[in-house]
């Protein structure tokens, strides 16, 4: 394989600067470009970088370039598109493999790593990754990285944002579809239009899907292939019934790739929940359950699950008015106690006017920070049986459950 050096990025967001991060890895020199000028990226070596503006000469010049999937369908870089200077275009080494896509609103991550674990106990060298929002490194580092080693399987988490982008550059062989639900709606406008890419998505492709989501129904008239899931009979280590709906759908997956029924079931009993995932804290007198619900669905799965008296929510990023449907979720269970922490942003103000709105009866509690969630958690669980912490900030969740174990240990 040759191996081209000079690379161009186009946009900054997540996933550009993990595409810079990882082409730098890899020994490329970069160029890297956003039209915000406050995009924190400073130019090192191998690597030059514009705020404000794209200078089409470097992209240009360029042997290859990344264009962000924000920037996708915007008309301006459509002629970079056609000239089969796109990453995926240059390095093809993962279109030659099993190539496995799991998408949808919730449960992408855990499904992913589900059946990374499936086909690694069958004794398959797999490549996963993907959405950088999910945790991953990026699109770009898979691409890269299957380049560099002999694997048998890829396996992409795509994010719902990044259909199209995703469409292009990976050759899908099978595609899980876990749920639709309501996220991203200031970029879908409406379910109906999430459900149409969608159907675009998996045309004529192998899907997976469950049964029991009639949302997802319309998607097999345009897929090639279509086999269906429920919820997995196996025991697992995980909390909630949407965790046995993740499981079946790595069960189905793992059964149309010829994996023994016996290396599923073994796997998916031993399988530990994934950090910043719903997971359970046990007191000598209640439960704490700790977990991302970033959407309205999401929050409503777990909230379904338990009475929780007291809800812990992390609050969304200015502007994602959809994500404010969660704390209608959390008014509806009637719980006496909401409390609020900044998760990816500080919008507590524009959280209460929502549980205004939805007349909630219950206390409203502003917390500030970590070890404020960690003490007010630990102190409500003294007296009721369950507390939920969750919504919006992975990150500090993360930090939320590590602090609160230590805590437990420490006593």
């Amino acid at each position: 394989m040759v191996v081209i050096m000079n690379a161009a990025v186009i946009g900054l967001g997540v996933e550009g600067l993990n595409a810079v991060e990882s082409l730098l890895n890899h020994g490329y020199t970069v160029y890297a470009s956003d039209v915000n000028l406050e995009v924190e990226l400073e130019a090192g070596e191998g690597l030059d970088v514009d705020r404000g503006f794209h200078d089409f000469g470097k992209i240009e010049d360029s042997d290859l370039v990344v264009l962000s999937p924000g920037l996708w369908n915007k008309p301006a870089f459509q002629q970079i598109k056609s000239e089969n200077k796109l990453l995926s275009d240059v390095v093809t080494s993962h279109r030659s493999l099993f190539t496995i896509g799991v998408t949808g609103t919730n449960g992408k991550t855990t499904t992913t790593m589900m059946i990374a674990s499936i086909l690694e106990n069958a004794g398959l060298n797999v490549l996963t990754g993907g959405n950088a929002g999910g945790g991953f490194k990026g699109y770009t580092e898979v691409i890269l990285e299957a380049a560099t080693h002999d694997y048998d399987v890829l396996l992409v988490e795509v994010c719902d944002m990044t259909l199209d982008f995703c469409n292009h550059n990976f050759d899908f062989d099978l595609v899980v579809v876990t749920n639709v639900g309501r996220d991203h709606l200031e970029v879908h406008h409406s379910l109906e239009n999430y459900r149409k890419s969608l159907q675009k998505f998996v045309t004529g492709k192998k899907i997976v899907l469950n049964q029991d989501n009639k949302s997802l129904d319309a998607l097999s008239e345009t897929a090639g292939e279509t086999h269906l899931f429920t919820k997995t009979p196996y025991k697992l280590n995980l909390f909630g019934d949407f965790n046995r709906e993740n499981a079946a759908a790595a069960s189905k997956a793992a059964e149309i790739m010829g994996i023994s029924k016996e290396t599923i079931e073994k796997t998916l009993k031993e399988f530990q929940v994934l950090p910043g995932r719903a997971s359970v804290i046990n007191l000598p007198h209640s439960q704490i359950v700790v977990g991302k619900t970033d959407n309205a669905d999401a929050a409503a799965a777990v909230l379904n699950e338990v009475k929780f008296p007291v809800i812990i929510l992390g609050t969304p990023r200015k502007g994602e008015m959809c994500r404010l449907d969660i704390f209608r979720e959390a008014s509806k269970t009637d719980c006496p106690i909401i409390a609020l922490f900044p998760g990816l942003d500080d919008t507590r103000q524009e959280v209460q006017k929502v549980l205004e709105e939805e007349e909630y009866q219950g206390k409203v509690y502003n917390l500030t920070d970590v070890e404020d969630v960690v003490e007010f958690a630990l102190q409500c669980s003294e007296e009721y049986s369950h507390v939920f912490i969750g919504g919006n900030g992975q990150r500090k969740i993360i930090e939320i459950t590590q602090c609160l174990k230590e805590a437990l240990a420490a006593k």
